[in-house]
């Protein structure tokens, strides 16, 4: 429910606050004073394009307000799902800059058009010209159908699994086409993977056989030194071993003689330790040690085969080697299993096809229960307002494909004169006849569903006597259950009114301003007289004004 309204710098408005309560709220005024700008700033906080034109002054921002109490709209989930903080009492600010630059706040928190749009259509239903057309559109006149036949929950279990229906659609389509494309690809995919998988690869590969070609390519050299180190090393005259052993003797005599001698000592017995140790690994490595041409060949092409593998793939490095080979790998296996893959999701949407079909078939059932009942409503509504000979024409068929409503086309068609053929409504209503339909359905769908605050905007236009007395009493019959506003020309629909608002202009130094205030029981009549016979008051407007307020 909107209970206040804000507008500063807007159009003709210098500066306009309203408060307004639930129930049935009428707002008039002469054409020209303001009630289209009034419509226009509240459009700004429901998510609507900004106009820089907009601007009263120009070297000011515009500043639009609305605070909704909203505890009955079950929105704590919209609130959770857009990290807001979720308020009984709601207030919704639209900030117009001089520069052009738009901002929106939902409880000081700013938020994108996006999401004001989304909350201000739960919050308001302003109705229009515009949206009178949306008769026409079968997505319209299934929600109609739907409130109806409370077809909420069941549409909520078919919408997600129609999602997941649409998802599983695409992948199989994705396998397909990948199918179509790797088929190409696989064969020397394959090739290329399998002349990987036949080379040594492993992390370290390369320097180890690098280090035994160079070991195997210089055999005699390293049996030459190894000879000659194990001749410094033994030899009976010079060799190392023998010394040191005559060192390691004269060490151990003075040893006794201190500190610093037995630490020479200990020094000379490690150094005697490790060249013996040296001495005997040159013996083990020269009994190794022998040549073996056919090895060194299997080096040299093993070594050859990874140069070349670099080289090809274009890599400098054997863990480079290994991931263009896990990745061939992932890509020729899933080329291989694509055809089961493809033959598994098909069985998944098959399935989920058959679950759809299910859903969509109770969600038909369930409408054409409803149908008869709505044609009736709607049928014995129209009477009231002066179209007793319209009748509706309301049938579904099974669609070819799944829809976001289901699986049904509907052919909603009218007549609005006896004998007449059916058609679709934009074609064969007229402007006036499609106001008083769309009224028609709105009150019928204020019976079946918890809908928003409701802002007529001249729905009444192309009628008047009975007949807008009648929609003033339909739209006061609303206003029972939610917050209904409606913008009338016409004194038998305002006199309904439980609030009464009027706009108007006043010429001001600064110019002209658009303002508006709520009318007191002796304003009402008076305004009502205006409104039968102009601003010349006559006794027999004033006792009429006060005869339609009893």
């Amino acid at each position: 429910m909107l209970t206040n309204l804000s507008i500063k710098n807007y159009a003709l408005i210098d500066h306009l606050n309203v408060k307004f309560t639930n129930g049935f709220t009428v707002i008039t005024g002469e054409t020209g004073a303001g009630k289209s700008i009034l419509l226009g700033g509240l459009s700004l906080v429901l998510g609507k394009r900004a106009d820089l034109s907009s601007l009263r002054e120009k070297e000011d921002k515009c500043i639009v307000e609305a605070e909704f109490e909203i505890s009955k709209y079950g929105l704590e989930s919209f609130f959770l799902d857009n990290d807001l903080d979720y308020e009984a009492k709601t207030i919704i600010r639209r900030e117009i800059l001089p520069s052009g630059k738009s901002r929106a706040f939902i409880n000081d928190s700013p938020v994108t058009l996006d999401i004001l749009s989304q909350l201000g259509d739960q919050l308001i239903d302003v109705h229009s010209q515009h949206q009178t057309l949306r008769l026409a559109d079968n997505d319209f006149q299934l929600k109609v159908i739907d409130a109806l036949a409370d077809n909420g929950p069941v549409l909520t279990a078919y919408s997600s699994k129609l999602l997941l229906y649409q998802s599983t659609q695409k992948e199989l389509q994705k396998l397909v086409d990948f199918q179509n494309s790797a088929t190409k690809e696989h064969e020397y995919n394959s090739f290329l993977l399998q002349e990987l998988n036949s080379a040594p690869l492993k992390e370290g590969i390369l320097e180890e056989l690098e280090e035994q070609y160079e070991q195997l390519n210089n055999v005699e050299i390293i049996l030459e030194q190894l000879s000659h180190g194990q001749q410094l090393l033994n030899d009976e005259q010079i060799g190392l071993v023998n010394l040191l052993t005559e060192l390691k003797q004269v060490s151990s005599k003075l040893a006794s003689f201190g500190h610093q001698y037995s630490d020479i000592n200990e020094r000379v017995k490690s150094v005697f330790i490790e060249l013996d140790d040296i001495s005997n690994e040159l013996n083990i490595l020269n009994d190794k040690v022998e040549a073996d041409p056919q090895l060194l060949e299997q080096v040299n092409a093993k070594l050859q085969l990874l140069y070349d593998l670099l080289k090809k793939h274009k890599v400098q490095t054997i863990p480079e080697l290994l991931e263009i080979r896990n990745a061939l790998d992932e890509k020729v296996s899933a080329t291989e299993n694509v055809v089961a893959d493809i033959d598994r999701k098909k069985k998944e949407l098959h399935q989920l096809e058959i679950a759809l079909n299910t859903e969509a078939t109770n969600i038909s059932k369930r409408r054409k229960v409803v149908i008869p009942e709505l044609k009736k409503q709607l049928e014995e509504t129209l009477i009231d307002l002066g179209m007793a000979s319209a009748t509706f024409k309301i049938e579904i068929s099974p669609a070819k494909e799944f829809k976001p409503t289901g699986k049904d086309d509907l052919s909603f068609l009218f007549s609005a004169n006896k004998g007449s053929a059916y058609g679709d409504l934009k074609k064969v209503a007229s402007g006036g006849e499609l106001s008083r339909i769309m009224l028609t359905i709105k009150a019928i769908l204020a019976r079946y569903e918890q809908l928003p605050t409701m802002m007529f905007d001249e729905i009444d236009t192309g009628v008047s006597g009975e007949i807008s007395n009648k929609m003033g009493d339909i739209m006061k019959d609303m206003s029972n259950t939610m917050q209904i506003f409606s913008i009338t020309h016409l004194p038998q629909v305002a006199a309904k009114g439980v609030h009464h608002f009027k706009v108007y202009k006043e010429e001001e130094l600064m110019g002209t301003n658009t303002k508006m205030k709520r009318l007191s029981s002796e304003e009402r009549v008076v305004e009502l007289a205006e409104m039968l016979g102009g601003k010349t008051l006559s006794e027999s407007a004033m006792a009429h004004a006060r005869q339609l307020l009893d």
